[in-house]
């Protein structure tokens, strides 16, 4: 079976939106509490800061921000 790496950063990306906090301008914060390497392709994609860092959280850019709830409502949201 062959990952699709797509998707997986796709879903990485909305869990991120569980843990939002200290939201600004700029961005937000989120724990990152996720497998390295699609924190790495994040990263490299533009949609979260540098991962490699002390820090237990990353900060979603204002793009990333907007896709990670974007895709939240679309994988893990119920039709009302």
């Amino acid at each position: 079976m062959q990952p699709d790496y797509d998707k997986i950063d796709d879903a990485v990306l909305a869990l991120l939106a569980l843990n939002i906090h200290d939201e600004t301008e700029q961005g937000a914060r989120s724990w990152k509490g996720h497998d390295w390497e699609a924190l790495n392709r994040l990263h490299h994609k533009g949609w979260i800061s540098d991962p490699v860092t002390k820090a237990k959280s990353v900060i979603l850019t204002p793009e990333g921000l907007a896709r990670s709830r974007e895709l939240f409502k679309q994988l893990f949201t119920k039709e009302t």
